[in-house]
């Protein structure tokens, strides 16, 4: 199997974070027939193991693969769109899937390196806290000196034959909020035997985003008013998302959003509970991997651009916190549109692009 009949057969059966059932038995049974050693791991993921022919072979380098899918219907008529309804790859998994699939295949059939490779398919990275920690919680590199945890993630602002890479604090924490306002109930034209809910979310919201600072992004995208033009509802929701690249400030932007919900509970009268469901830390990029990554693919002709940080956010940060890690962006193609979407196809011809350098990478810190 090639890595791009590999990619189609995951873009075709799609499934959600932690459900990945059949994609797990697919990469298993095709990692075997490869002769690669590989287990279960975190569940729904795979973890793949290719020990070279010389040197230490305690010395490792992790590369890793997300492999969930999005809840989006696809709209691409292709031949190998989701077959899989309300579910689709809108986030390029699939390819990160199949350029892992190329690389290990291709260690496996020449071993003349030195050390350790290892390959993690992982669950579940679009859902909070993310399959990161759970295969990290299970230690699978216990007794390894890992030189390097390495990954990638499509971009289509990039064109297939580019890279981006940005060394040191690449990409946001993030933190999911959740706000329920509890008061009394009732008919809207009866103010002073009502709580108003509404307003006092209203404030809430507001309060909240005016936190927003050049570091840090907090957005409420969803609120839930069950009333009615003359109904004030005795709860009302909210959720949103914030993102920061400063450990302080994240703890200090969390006090300072329970502080509001008492001064809204006081204002108005109402209860305010507040969850910040603590998400994935920031992926910080080891600086010497980030260079070295870039000579590397410029040897391999691949264009490199420098990018800045982003606020998008990456369970891939839980390993750059534990190991020397990198987290590039490879190029898709701007005709492939955004991801997340519902017309998201990304250029299958960077999935040789990924290979090369994903491959060299890993054969260059190995061999080092």
């Amino acid at each position: 199997m090639n890595s791009i009949e590999f990619r189609r057969e995951l873009h075709r059966h799609p499934e959600l974070s932690f459900e990945e059932h059949r994609t797990q038995r697919f990469i298993l049974d095709a990692l075997r027939a490869e002769g690669i050693e590989c287990r279960e791991i975190a569940s729904t993921g795979v973890l793949a193991k290719i020990e070279g022919d010389r040197g230490n072979l305690s010395r490792a380098v992790v590369l890793r693969a997300d492999i969930d899918a999005l809840p989006i219907e696809e709209q691409n008529d292709v031949e190998y769109r989701s077959e899989n309804r309300g579910v689709m790859h809108a986030c390029g998994h699939d390819m990160h899937a199949a350029v892992l699939f190329g690389v290990v295949k291709t260690f496996a059939h020449n071993r003349d390196f030195e050390g350790t490779l290892f390959a993690i398919f992982q669950p579940g990275e679009e859902l909070n806290p993310g399959g990161a920690i759970k295969v990290l919680e299970e230690n699978p590199f216990e007794g390894y000196d890992v030189a390097a945890v390495i990954g990638e993630h499509t971009d289509s602002r990039l064109e297939v034959g580019e890279i981006g890479i940005c060394p040191g604090m690449f990409m946001a924490s993030n933190d999911e909020l959740r706000y329920w306002v509890r008061g009394r109930g009732g008919h809207a034209a009866r103010r002073t035997e009502i709580d108003d809910s509404v307003t006092a979310m209203a404030e809430m919201v507001i309060r909240t985003t005016a936190m927003n600072t050049p570091s840090c992004v907090l957005s409420i995208g969803r609120v839930i008013a069950e009333g009615a033009t003359n109904v004030i509802p005795p709860v009302v929701s909210a959720e949103g998302t914030m993102r920061t690249f400063d450990r302080e400030e994240r703890v200090r932007i969390h006090t300072l959003l329970r502080a509001a919900a008492r001064e809204v509970e006081s204002k108005y009268g109402v209860t305010v509970e507040v969850d910040i469901n603590h998400g994935y830390p920031c992926v910080v990029n080891d600086v010497m991997l980030s260079y070295e990554a870039m000579i590397v693919a410029t040897d391999e002709g691949v264009t490199v651009k420098e990018l800045q940080p982003m606020t998008a956010a990456e369970d891939f940060g839980y390993y750059t916190e534990r190991y020397p890690s990198l987290f590039y962006r490879l190029g898709v193609g701007k005709a492939a549109g955004g991801s997340h979407t519902a017309t998201f196809l990304p250029d299958e011809g960077a999935i040789a692009v990924g290979e090369r350098v994903m491959r060299r990478l890993a054969l260059h810190i190995l061999n080092k």
